[in-house]
């Protein structure tokens, strides 16, 4: 029994660890479904988004409108019990901080020889059954993107595979060192995985809280 509940313990901990919870919604989430914030050496509130800054933080749920509403109502000051600054434009600081966290997780992918470029050789590593994901420029056309995504299915029986297209075609270029980056795929790798988790915490953000009402709570009071 003493081991069981010392385990319990050690497993409350872990959870106590990894959750934070929203200032705005109060609501406990995986710390990956929120964003810290805290005061920088002015008093103006900067977001942490790697989690290495200095200071007690405050997190919120990492939702454009989340973030907006926070600095609308300034939760900061109340939560930190102290006056702070607040930047106007912070909700569009975030998104851009994720971008460039996204774009830089591209870079290190394909640096790893994670990401293969143009259609013929997206199709090749399709046959190959190495495809991860697929990546799409916002400037795709319909055609281009659906006959890709079209191959993807049949070639996963069927089986849905992720596909990006936040991306504008310039941010692609800078962050693979290449021109006219319309179409691209991820392969396996744990550098391509982290980029897709990048964008994915950057399309949810661009989504809103709405894309948060079917995550599980998590509790540990």
């Amino acid at each position: 029994m003493r081991l069981e509940a010392a385990e319990h313990v050690r497993q409350d901990r872990q959870t106590a660890e990894t959750v934070r919870r929203c200032a705005v919604t109060r609501r406990r989430l995986a710390k990956d479904s929120l964003i810290r914030f805290v005061i920088d050496p002015d008093g103006t509130i900067v977001p942490d988004i790697r989690e290495k800054l200095p200071g007690r933080g405050v997190w919120l749920t990492a939702a454009h409108d989340t973030v907006a509403d926070a600095t609308k109502r300034n939760v900061f000051t109340q939560a930190l019990k102290t006056k702070v600054s607040l930047p106007e434009n912070l909700a569009s600081q975030v998104d851009g901080l994720l971008a460039e966290a996204a774009l830089s997780a591209l870079a290190l992918a394909n640096k790893a020889g994670d990401v293969v470029f143009g259609a013929a050789k997206i199709e090749e590593t399709m046959r190959k059954g190495r495809v991860i994901a697929l990546i799409h420029a916002k400037e795709a056309a319909e055609d281009g993107r659906r006959k890709l995504d079209g191959k993807a299915l049949a070639m996963t029986g069927g089986e849905p595979i992720p596909t990006i297209r936040i991306f504008t075609e310039g941010e692609l270029g800078l962050a693979s060192g290449r021109t006219n980056v319309i179409h691209a795929a991820l392969i396996q790798g744990g550098a391509a995985r982290k980029f897709l988790a990048a964008a994915a915490r950057l399309e949810r953000y661009r989504k809103g809280s709405a894309a948060f009402a079917n995550e599980s709570r998590v509790d540990t009071e």
